[in-house]
């Protein structure tokens, strides 16, 4: 059966399985405070949520979750913000077994490499890079939390945020001061912002940007194309989303705020969407402008090959790029020096327009089932889950069952890609062409 299967049906098929054996194990007694089984719903969306690497919930994790539902999560958490994939050659190479054709297309496919040679390499960097990243993230988030919540428990807090918030997933074990509070009460901490937002970048950036990092250095001129494009959107996303964050909120949730809390919140709530889903002022509290730059950024989202989700920071740039071009009546989509090539932007359209005609048709149906919730806590719902981001108003909790299951829907489709999702079920072996006759229509 495995032979027949596409590339992309594989890497689905895969994560369906990691989800099932996820809910399996939260389905225990042992996963749940209450001794008892919380429920197939609850497990399900759970499970999806961590190895979808998306943070959005309907129970909190600190008080519904003991230690062995917690490690669970964690370890779906890893798996997904990695690659199963990833993860598997990974074992396969320190098992010193040959790596085959396939995994190397396999590889190619899941971490979104160029080409297919290096792909070994790559994976090596990718496990050895993030287990250093993750460690000396846990390291640093101890300072904090070890003082602050004792030796184990403050070991363990360091490393469970760490890895949740490199794998750009969102979940966090702070409701033991107040449920669904997320990282609030360190909205004013410079060391915990600095490490948390540090991560999401790092993990969003996308593995061929380290790769090409770590190979040429500060040499700027000898990057990719791609690592250009993703530096210099995130950089602007960054910088552009912080000023705005700012300006919606400073007469609302940034009030009375002293000057290093306003910045260090303005910045967080401009990182943390692209997809991370932690946040340290109330999202619910949140203003119309700054909910409409929320998904706008969680339908961006990261980069492409990283544990994040969206449309990702280079089909944006194609799209705009292409925008540009033909306003200015040009041949060609120049950047850097360099002429993007015509498949990279018909794909890039693609993933766009089924985004957001996936995130459209969402939130029409949402909205049929949740008639007395405002629309703007809809969109945040519906992009947060495609976006896999995890950024909520407070409903995922609230909401009906119809509507719970249209979100696991899209957080498995926004994780494997919305392009990828729909290829999925289509996919076919390509056939003779067959071209025919040509005729124009109007347009515009």
């Amino acid at each position: 059966m495995t032979q027949r299967l596409s590339r992309v049906q594989t890497i689905a098929l895969g994560f369906l399985l990691i989800i099932a054996v996820g809910t399996i194990l939260l389905l225990l007694p042992a996963a749940s405070r209450s001794g008892t089984s919380v429920g197939l719903l609850d497990a399900l969306f759970t499970a999806t949520s961590s190895t979808c690497v998306t943070g959005l919930v309907t129970v909190d994790t600190y008080t519904n979750w003991t230690l062995f539902g917690q490690i669970v999560i964690i370890l779906l958490i890893q798996v997904g913000g990695l690659g199963f994939i990833s993860i598997g050659v990974f074992f396969s190479i320190f098992l010193k077994r040959r790596i085959g054709l396939k995994e190397r297309n396999l590889i190619q496919e899941s971490v979104n490499t160029l080409q297919i040679g290096g792909t070994v390499r790559l994976v090596r960097k990718i496990i050895c890079y993030s287990a250093l990243i993750e460690g000396t993230g846990a390291l640093l988030l101890m300072i904090r939390f070890i003082p602050e919540f004792g030796w184990a428990k403050g070991i363990w807090y360091g490393i469970f945020h760490s890895i949740s918030a490199f794998c750009n997933a969102g979940f966090d074990l702070m409701g033991q001061f107040e449920p669904y509070g997320s990282l609030t009460r360190y909205c004013d901490d410079i060391l915990v912002n600095l490490v948390i937002m540090l991560l999401i970048i790092v993990g969003g950036i996308g593995f061929i940007v380290w790769d090409d990092i770590s190979l040429h250095k500060w040499n700027v001129r000898k990057y990719l194309l791609h690592t250009k494009i993703v530096l210099t959107m995130t950089l602007a996303l960054i910088l552009g989303g912080s000023i705005c964050f700012y300006i919606f909120e400073r007469e609302n949730l940034l009030a009375g705020m002293d000057v290093k809390s306003q910045i260090l919140a303005s910045v967080f709530g401009a990182v943390t969407p692209r997809t991370a889903g932690f946040n340290t002022v109330d999202t619910g509290a949140y203003t119309e402008g700054t909910r409409l730059l929320t998904v706008l950024l969680m339908f961006i989202g990261g980069s492409p090959g990283s544990t994040a989700g969206g449309v990702k920071t280079t089909t944006m740039m194609a799209i705009l790029l292409y925008i540009w071009s033909n306003l200015r009546n040009q041949k060609g989509l120049n950047i850097f020096g360099r002429r993007l090539d015509e498949d990279s932007v018909k794909k890039a359209s693609t993933v766009f327009f089924i985004n957001l005609l996936l995130a459209a048709v969402s939130a029409l149906l949402m909205s049929g089932f949740e008639p007395g919730l405002p629309v703007s806590d809809v969109l945040m719902e519906v992009f947060s889950a495609i976006g896999t981001v995890g950024i909520s108003t407070g409903i995922t909790r609230d909401i009906t069952l119809w509507s719970k299951y249209l979100l696991i829907l899209l957080m498995y489709s926004g994780r494997i890609g919305s392009m990828s999702f729909a290829l999925s079920f289509t996919e076919k072996k390509r056939g003779s062409l067959v071209q025919l006759p040509i005729e124009r229509i109007t347009i515009g």
